[in-house]
């Protein structure tokens, strides 16, 4: 009988602490986007708004480390991934992003970020990470069909700029690639809460030399508070979602993780729409229904196979 209920304990616990990491995460993500498009109204230039936010947010998640004793380590492995994590799932993602926004909207970007599951899941079924279960499969293509509903009405409407949504869509095939990798290049035996402020330190390296070597602003407006209160709002936002989707990682695996998206989409759409006041993008209840039935899916996939 003991057996039974340590069981049932672990199988429960198997499935709700990826599933908090995922919905906590998303909704940060969610949030984020909205961040940038507030930024833009304020005049903050995107890669200064990306950087400082980014800066602060590894300061923060470094005291937190030192608090806890789990300072990022330095080797060479630990390095490289720093920079590729940093590259391709926060400086250039992000920064594709948030110069996207004042262009297509903060509840389109907030869309295509639910892009990459299929992307994630294909790709850790090519190189083995991943074993083929219908449920999640299924909840991955919903989840992606929600989001391909909601990206096809963007791009069929007749005021949107189609250079920046194709710049737009490079982003999610970063994000793909950075789930993947995190997965297959995790050093052994190093912490979530070690790694995030490690990739983020090595992003706001990336994005100060870009500033540093471009045209690209990095100042920001002295005579207004409002400025720095949003940065200091997108730095806390963003250390949350890192240290999550660090965590999220660990447990969940590259497939669960890439949900983060999907379920940003849900959150930063209605908060784009309502506290905005941009348009409700054509086909956001049948976008959300799916989104929202390809979580379920690919959670309770999940779960059936931790039971197991």
């Amino acid at each position: 009988m003991p057996s039974a209920i340590t069981t049932s304990h672990t199988g429960h616990k198997a499935w709700l602490i990826p599933l908090l990491c995922l919905l906590c995460g998303g909704a940060l993500l969610g949030l984020s986007t909205n961040l940038a498009k507030l930024a833009g109204e304020l005049a903050l230039a995107p890669l200064a708004f990306l950087t400082w936010s980014i800066s602060a947010a590894a300061i923060i998640l470094l005291g937190i480390a030192a608090l806890r004793n789990t300072l990022p380590p330095l080797t060479r492995r630990t390095l490289e991934y720093y920079g590729v994590s940093a590259l391709v799932g926060v400086a250039g993602s992000n920064f594709i992003f948030f110069s996207a926004v004042p262009h297509v909207g903060a509840g389109f970007v907030a869309l295509i970020i639910a892009l990459p599951p299929l992307l994630t899941y294909v790709g850790a079924l090519a190189l083995g990470m991943e074993r083929f279960n219908i449920l999640r499969a299924t909840g991955v293509m919903a989840a992606l069909a929600g989001a391909g509903v909601l990206a096809i009405n963007k791009l069929s409407a007749s005021n949107t700029d189609n250079f920046w949504i194709l710049v737009a869509l490079l982003g999610p095939v970063l994000l793909a690639i950075g789930n993947l990798y995190r997965t297959l290049r995790w050093p052994p035996g190093v912490a979530a809460a070690a790694l995030a402020p490690g990739m983020l330190l090595a992003a706001a390296f990336m994005l100060l030399a870009t500033g540093l070597f471009t045209d690209l602003p990095l100042h920001l407006p002295q005579e207004k508070a409002l400025p720095l209160a949003l940065i200091g709002a997108q730095a806390l936002v963003f250390s949350g979602q890192f240290l999550l989707l660090f965590t999220l990682q660990k447990i969940g695996g590259p497939v669960l993780l890439s949900l983060l998206g999907a379920v940003g989409a849900v959150v930063g759409v209605p908060v784009a729409v309502l506290l905005q006041g941009e348009a409700p993008p054509q086909g956001l209840l049948l976008g959300a229904l799916l989104i929202g039935s390809g979580v379920a899916l690919v959670t309770l996939g999940r779960a059936k196979t931790a039971v197991k």
